[in-house]
């Protein structure tokens, strides 16, 4: 079986191929891409595999905009840090996913079921059941958060993404800041809230900091082809993005 892995963390790339090659060694990842425009390029040039794992959430998008542009004729195990809004139509479609953070037996699992369904289905018939999956999984996308509820002491408020600047992690802790400083700790992790954020107006620099357009003030080119980024309001830590997601920033900031 050739597996193609869609996935832009190389932590969670790299525990999907373990598994596999745990769960079959004769299971064979032909490599990792980790963006929709990389995908698209991919299928569009070679030959597809036998099954693609996929990110929802990837570096410059949501994966919905692979199926719009290329046709793409694998069966698709999807994973996820938890997307709220897509996970009822999860239940109603008979394709597996994952929630991070991954685990084997979850891998082990959706394997056993892909078998069992190539096995008891045509392959027009297992298509048919993705292109279903993709459709109403396509319904759910648009449903960003519009607010956040917080608390600050013993009061608590509504915060629109209108007034949010950015999100930030410290500490094992979320941090919303808003574009007037105020700063709020919140439940939820980086990986969810990029889930659940409009990817027009939010993007994902680096494994800390999860900003908005609006709260950009400068970016400079830093050493070795990184950018580092100046924020409104100012944070204390220097934030610097990635060679490898530098193009990906520049094209979101160029749409």
């Amino acid at each position: 079986m050739r597996v193609l892995i869609i996935e832009d963390e190389p932590l969670a790339a790299g525990k999907i191929r373990d598994y596999l090659h745990r769960f079959d060694k004769s299971i064979e990842v032909i490599t990792r891409l980790d963006s929709v425009e990389s995908a698209v390029q991919w299928f569009s040039n070679n030959d597809h595999p036998d099954l693609v794992f996929l990110d929802i959430h990837l570096s410059d998008g949501i994966c919905f905009s692979i199926f719009e542009q290329v046709g793409v004729q694998a069966p698709v195990i999807f994973t996820t840090a938890h997307d709220k809004y897509a996970l009822k139509a999860f239940e109603l479609n008979s394709i597996d996913y994952l929630l991070k953070p991954i685990k084997y037996d979850a891998v082990a699992a959706a394997m056993q079921k892909l078998r069992k369904l190539t096995g008891e289905a045509s392959p027009k018939e297992l298509n048919k059941r993705i292109q279903g999956f993709l459709e109403s999984l396509q319904e759910a996308k648009e449903q960003y958060r519009s607010r956040f509820l917080v608390k600050r002491g013993n009061k608590i408020r509504s915060v629109d993404t209108a007034q949010i600047a950015y999100f930030y992690s410290e500490s094992k802790m979320s941090l919303l800041v808003t574009i007037d400083n105020h700063r709020y700790p919140i439940d939820s992790s980086l990986d969810l809230l990029q889930g659940q954020l409009d990817p027009k107006y939010f993007f994902r620099v680096n494994r800390k900091f999860l900003v908005k357009f609006d709260s950009l003030k400068n970016i400079h080119p830093f050493f070795k082809g990184r950018l580092k980024v100046e924020l409104e309001p100012a944070n204390r830590e220097d934030i610097i993005v990635s060679s490898e997601k530098a193009q990906l920033f520049k094209d979101w900031l160029d749409k």
